[in-house]
């Protein structure tokens, strides 16, 4: 893979988007069935740690959504000759 060619390009989108979908769904599964909902006595640093990573949660999610976005966009064609291939037939 020739550094900074098409092919290379969507190789780094796609590790990009895997390694973001993965931190989202580890944060979201942690702060889902793991730690404490709410402010209960004794619990401070698990509620410290729980709103810091939904904070990672949701900037994942931004930057998840743009990196697919890009992902998208660096296939336009093969979206585009699709959608017409699709419109055709109907």
């Amino acid at each position: 893979m020739e550094a900074g060619g098409k092919p290379y390009r969507v190789w780094i989108i796609n590790v990009a988007s895997f390694f973001l979908f993965s931190l989202m769904g580890i944060t979201g599964v942690i702060n889902w069935l793991v730690l404490p909902r709410g402010y209960r006595s004794g619990a401070g640093l698990l509620v410290s740690i729980r709103h810091f990573l939904m904070t990672v949660h949701e900037w994942t999610g931004l930057l998840f959504v743009i990196v697919i976005g890009i992902h998208i966009s660096l296939h336009w064609r093969y979206v585009k000759k699709n959608l017409d291939r699709y419109r055709k037939t109907k």
